[in-house]
């Protein structure tokens, strides 16, 4: 359990801030901005969620997904170290449980003829928002994994990149299952 009695510590004053582990780094350290841009996502999801009334099984989807990304910044905040003894990491059964949603939602949706610009419903397009904020947490989860020095969990990585996917297909779901749909139309401005 998480116990939060004091809301500000002044420790971060300095322009650092503590991982799980105690250590301490600079805010802009690039394993900070992973788990930083993990919890913009969930913002992000958090701000969908407000437009779903309509679509209870979505929002329990998503509401599965937010936990999970404080499942994954708690695995990012507490880098993998030999002989360590293991803390909270995201499973391959949490990026499955993805797979099946999206197949879930996928089974229902017109067939894509063209690239899909942002848009439609105010769900579909907040949905948008979060799949771009969660390839940039991708982008930066496989820059920090580049590092041998900084390990990232396989699975977490598989997470972003399936939940990137999810977000799109739950974008086209809300969409009316893609018939309203935003299509993008190559040269249209020429």
């Amino acid at each position: 359990m998480v116990v939060l009695n004091k809301i500000y510590t002044r420790t971060g004053d300095d322009g650092t801030t503590a991982l799980g582990t105690g250590e301490r780094r600079p805010k802009y350290d690039l394993r900070v901005s992973a788990y930083g841009t993990v919890d913009e996502t969930n913002a992000a999801i958090g701000v969908v969620r407000l437009h779903l009334a309509h679509a209870p099984e979505l929002d329990r989807m998503l509401g599965l997904i937010q936990n999970d990304l404080f499942d994954l910044g708690a695995d990012l905040a507490v880098p993998q170290r030999e002989g360590k003894a293991e803390r909270l990491r995201v499973l391959a059964s949490q990026v499955e449980r993805l797979e099946r949603d999206i197949d879930s939602l996928n089974e229902s949706l017109a067939p894509l003829t063209s690239f899909i610009l942002p848009g439609g419903s105010p769900a579909a397009a907040h949905l948008h928002v979060a799949r771009t904020v969660c390839r940039r947490a991708e982008r930066i989860m496989v820059e920090l994994a580049a590092n041998p020095d900084e390990p990232v969990s396989d699975a977490g990585i598989q997470y972003m990149n399936r939940l990137s996917d999810f977000l799109f297909v739950a974008s086209r779901a809300e969409n009316d299952n893609g018939a309203r749909d935003v299509l993008w139309i190559p040269g249209a401005n020429r």
